[in-house]
């Protein structure tokens, strides 16, 4: 996939292309929706499958105190929509010159001189240009005006497993169930695992003392943390995948913990991962926090979390040292 991060990156030669415009945070199912229409019409017509994007939510901008959070940073959209399969990816800059030019700007400097569209899929609530003055109506006009075809992708239904009705895929929606700690759903919905990628950096070794030593990523790590508890998880190090139980939270067991610390007990290795790299990718709850009375009783727990982390990872019993 070619990766552009400004209109100036594209090279004059680029097209013609089929563009989807979006947000694309999490590259969930919706989008996915709208990723395979588009690679569709691309190879139909000969067309370069191209995602147009933005560095960052327009609240972020606009109106920061609103701004949700992202699902992803902007390196694991940029992979997601490369695994995806599209040709090219452009991810422009959403500063204060780009949301005040006009709807003709935005399809004149992006659409048709940039990517030289020939086809333009975007949702039914798409809006564009100057406090989202351009509606999908606008997109048409422009269409018959500079010759591409506007698509309106219908929006994914997916079931909602607590109850009997069904909901749009949705970053929002994926948002409430990570939260709430359903990663397993959250995972349904995206297409794929919820997944956290940070530095591994030093913590206070309780777990080493506990005899389960934890990897303990930065605070500055890149996705959207889940609600507080433990997990049965992936944990990924320099391309190689291994089980872990996970724990998310301050861990009220102990004083002075830190809220949303992620520690990452790795299943059976034993291994040197200070200032490396890794990925965390969420396969179930487990259970919620708890603050034990004894350090015996929180051992007890912790073996019990590691067995049933084997159980949903299809992970070897634990060997018995006795």
């Amino acid at each position: 996939m070619r990766f552009f991060q400004s209109l100036g990156e594209v090279p004059a030669g680029f097209g013609p292309s089929a563009v989807a415009i979006g947000k694309f945070d999490g590259v969930h199912a919706g989008h996915r929706r709208v990723i395979s229409e588009l690679r569709d019409v691309a190879a139909r017509d000969s067309l370069q499958a191209t995602i147009v994007t933005f560095d960052r939510h327009p609240l972020a901008l606009l109106n920061p105190g609103s701004c949700p959070p992202p699902l992803v940073s902007n390196a694991q959209k940029v992979e997601l929509l490369a695994r995806a399969g599209v040709d090219a990816t452009v991810m422009l800059a959403f500063d204060r010159a780009f949301s005040e030019q006009s709807p003709l700007e935005f399809v004149e400097r992006i659409l048709v001189d940039a990517l030289h569209a020939k086809v333009v899929m975007v949702g039914a609530d798409f809006r564009f240009g100057n406090r989202g003055s351009g509606t999908v109506d606008t997109l048409r006009e422009f269409g018959q005006r500079f010759g591409f075809a506007v698509h309106v992708i219908d929006d994914v239904v997916e079931p909602e497993s607590d109850s009997h009705n069904s909901r749009r895929a949705s970053s929002t929606w994926i948002r409430e169930l990570l939260a709430a700690g359903r990663v397993a759903e959250a995972a349904l919905v995206l297409g794929h695992e919820p997944t956290v990628r940070g530095e591994v950096v030093m913590g206070a070794q309780r777990g080493r003392a506990l005899g389960f030593p934890t990897a303990n990523l930065s605070p500055r790590s890149e996705g959207f943390i889940p609600g507080d508890g433990v997990y049965a998880a992936w944990f990924t190090a320099d391309g190689v995948r291994y089980g872990a139980a996970v724990s998310i939270g301050n861990n009220p067991t102990f004083d002075g913990v830190p809220e949303k610390q992620v520690e990452a007990h790795v299943l059976d290795e034993t291994i040197d991962l200070y200032g490396k790299i890794v990925e965390v990718a969420f396969v179930e709850y487990i259970r919620g926090q708890v603050k034990y009375s004894t350090i015996e009783a929180l051992i007890e727990q912790i073996a019990d979390d590691e067995t049933k982390v084997r159980a949903i990872l299809g992970y070897p019993e634990k060997a018995s040292t006795a």
